[in-house]
């Protein structure tokens, strides 16, 4: 995968020459966008209504409204003038613990590998960073953006992850959160049953159910059959708090129930009903 970012990560005196690689992205079926008349794929064009004519990429030019329909203009050139140092080294700014970090800040999460000539540098830091604890705290931009970062170390490297400014995080002033009394039963069935639930983080044990039965549909209609309608769960009732706890601990657990698909195929004329049924 190619590199997001080149350059080097400031330590003190020692810069270590680093890229870093997107560490995950969104898995998701996407759906395209078509004529209803004809089926065909619908495109968006730029399209300039002065000229009245569709306008080529390399026609394009940046601009900064400052008035209604008034624009400064801005080359590519004078934009790159404009980047700080932070568009090639990370400077450090001070180590802080992991858990003083409210995970409301991550933004996006990338992999840090060392260029050859910073490999002994790099495994300095990454055994320095895991022995002690801490976690690096860093600027760099990317994208034409300056962001605030996180690196930490990992068994198999350091990790970064961007992060939103203060002025970008919502408070929660406006959200009820009242706090309301808890009795002494509600709380030891509550504890009860966050145990029956507890276990390792397995990541691997999850699954995107819902882009899994869109894969079964589309299985489905490109072999000429239809799909009944999914079963759906009732809506939860508002019950006794208590009653709904004592439940809730004396029924198996969620995590050791098998997933149950929301959709069965329907056959064609002369299939096997039992042999198609999803799940």
């Amino acid at each position: 995968m190619a590199a997001s970012w080149k350059g080097y990560i400031s330590f003190g005196l020692v810069s270590i020459p680093v890229s870093i690689t997107p560490a995950a992205r969104t898995e998701r079926i996407s759906f395209n966008q078509l004529h209803s008349v004809c089926h065909t794929r619908l495109k968006q064009p730029l399209y300039c209504p002065q000229c009245e004519r569709f306008v080529e990429r390399n026609e394009i030019e940046k601009g900064y409204e400052f008035e209604k329909d008034q624009y400064l203009l801005f080359t590519k050139e004078e934009l790159e003038e404009l980047e700080p140092d932070s568009a090639r080294v990370m400077d450090i700014l001070e180590f802080v613990k992991l858990d003083e970090v409210d995970p409301l800040y991550y933004d996006a999460s990338y992999y840090v590998a060392p260029e050859e000539a910073g490999v002994h540098a790099y495994h300095l830091l990454l055994n320095a960073m895991l022995k002690s604890g801490y976690a690096a705290i860093a600027k760099m931009t990317m994208y034409g953006r300056e962001y605030i970062v996180i690196i930490r170390a990992r068994d198999g490297g350091l990790a970064l992850h961007t992060m939103f400014y203060a002025n970008e995080v919502r408070e929660a002033k406006d959200l009820k959160t009242d706090k309301s009394e808890v009795k002494p039963a509600e709380e030891t069935l509550a504890l009860q049953l966050i145990k029956n639930l507890a276990g390792p983080f397995k990541p691997e044990q999850y699954e995107d159910s819902y882009q899994a039965e869109l894969q079964k549909l589309i299985e489905a209609k490109s072999h000429g059959r239809s799909i009944s309608a999914p079963a759906r769960r009732a809506a939860p009732q508002t019950i006794d708090l208590l009653a709904a706890l004592k439940k809730s601990v004396e029924r198996p657990s969620a995590k050791d129930q098998k997933p149950k698909s929301l959709m069965t195929v329907v056959p064609k004329p002369g299939e096997s009903r039992k042999k198609r049924r999803a799940g």
